[in-house]
């Protein structure tokens, strides 16, 4: 069993029919303890009826909620989710909300310092509240993976390369990776090339890029690892890159061969796609039934 801190938004996913509790961080952090990893959430929520829902459901599903702070001056985060007839997710995202003001605490230095993984994304550091206490717990930090999702216009490059400086390993999809080469004047067919270029340009040495339904890229140690994932019946695509991504991490906190994390990885994020909702239960059974097809 690992100690993993999970920092970032914590929110609600509004669908045309239905609303859900997630957001990436948390995403990844479910998958996590579902390992039976030793999960901390660091984020934010308003003083108010969703925000309340938000911290007892990440108590019932048995990770930390200690970190979670409570804004009274702004409200917990929505964010509008459309699903087009491929299942692909695109979202509106609400500025400012309670998470943009994640507050830096010692409780939340302690706790990072004497974790084996922190695992942050691009989103949360918009504001430059949560940037800054972002930044500072880097620097105390052991492991750090960071997760890009660029949601626009929620970034902008030149922090982007501030964040994967500062990591240990950084995950894309394909579409991310090709835009941030692009932006720094690096073109490439080759997928391998442009893994290679931002190596070379954040000195980060462990680097995975997911591949939609072609499964996924991985480069450890001076060395390529690739899947080519598992076809599944796609419902919808919400979380299947966070419990991706989870998965890799547990499997490299345990040590575990490359090319059995990155299997197994594709195969946890193919079934989530398969399902409906970003944080589906999904047994080793289920796991093993799909890699053996």
């Amino acid at each position: 069993m690992s100690k993993v801190v999970c920092f970032g938004e914590v929110l609600w996913d509004v669908f045309p029919t239905h609303k859900k509790i997630g957001g990436a961080p948390l995403n990844v952090a479910l998958r996590l303890n579902s390992f039976g990893n030793d999960v901390t959430m660091i984020s934010s929520v308003g003083s108010d009826p969703d925000g309340k829902q938000i911290i007892d459901f990440i108590k019932e599903n048995g990770i930390s909620a200690d970190e979670i702070q409570i804004n009274d001056e702004y409200q917990t985060s929505h964010v509008n989710v459309i699903l087009d007839s491929k299942g692909s997710a695109t979202y509106t995202i609400e500025y400012p909300c309670a998470w943009d003001f994640i507050v830096l605490k010692k409780t939340s230095k302690d706790l990072v310092q004497n974790s084996d993984a922190f695992i942050f994304g691009s989103l949360v550091a918009r504001n430059e509240v949560s940037g800054i206490t972002l930044f500072e717990l880097l620097k105390l930090a052991r492991y750090k993976v960071f997760d890009v999702n660029l949601r626009a216009p929620h970034y902008h490059m030149i922090l982007l390369e501030k964040l994967m400086k500062e990591a240990d390993f950084i995950k894309f999809n394909d579409d991310e990776l090709i835009e941030i080469c692009t932006f720094f004047n690096f073109r490439s067919d080759v997928l391998e090339d442009n893994i290679n270029f931002i190596s070379s340009k954040t000195n980060t040495k462990n680097i995975c890029v997911t591949l939609g339904g072609d499964g996924a890229i991985f480069y450890t140690n001076d060395t390529f690892f690739r899947s080519s994932g598992y076809k599944v019946s796609v419902k919808d695509t919400v979380g299947a890159g966070d419990s991706f991504l989870a998965t890799l991490i547990d499997g490299i906190l345990q040590g575990k061969r490359p090319e059995e994390c990155l299997n197994t990885a594709c195969a946890v994020g193919a079934l989530v796609a398969s399902k409906d909702g970003a944080n589906p239960k999904i047994s080793a059974r289920e796991v093993q039934n799909l890699m053996q097809l």
